[in-house]
């Protein structure tokens, strides 16, 4: 297991401590796979070696917890396409650390090597809100 892998499920872990079967059912088999991949393919892609942050204790059910997967779905889809040239790619590798959390809007803001995702109790971030703040 790389370093990377295990820092993914150390962030992850503590707050599954206190949720239910389904939701721990669901971060291990579902969430916690997406997030590997949204990982590995911005590295693949676009060259970014990114550090995936979900504040899980701002998710408080499975339906909401539903958001990290396609969130993390739609940064694989979308880094898998945005990043071949390499302008793109140049503008992706400053994206260090992205935080996801749920708050009460849908936002992606961009500072300093670090995305700071927000996603509302049924929407999450797309791709282009990433890029846009990122690729300024």
């Amino acid at each position: 297991m790389t370093i990377r892998k295990i820092v993914l499920v150390l962030m992850l872990t503590p707050a599954l401590a206190f949720a239910g079967k389904a939701e721990r059912d669901f971060m291990t088999d579902e969430a916690q796979p997406a997030v590997q991949e949204a990982v590995a393919t911005l590295k693949s892609s676009c060259g970014s070696d990114v550090k995936f942050d979900v504040k899980l204790d701002t998710f408080k059910d499975l339906n909401e917890m539903w958001l990290i997967k396609r969130f993390a779905d739609s940064i694989k889809e979308g880094a898998e396409s945005y990043c071949n040239d390499a302008g793109s790619k140049a503008a992706m590798s400053n994206l260090k650390t992205i935080e996801f959390s749920k708050g009460s809007d849908v936002s992606f803001t961009f500072k300093d090597g670090k995305g700071t995702a927000t996603a509302d109790s049924s929407s999450y971030p797309s791709w282009d809100m990433i890029t846009r703040a990122v690729d300024k």
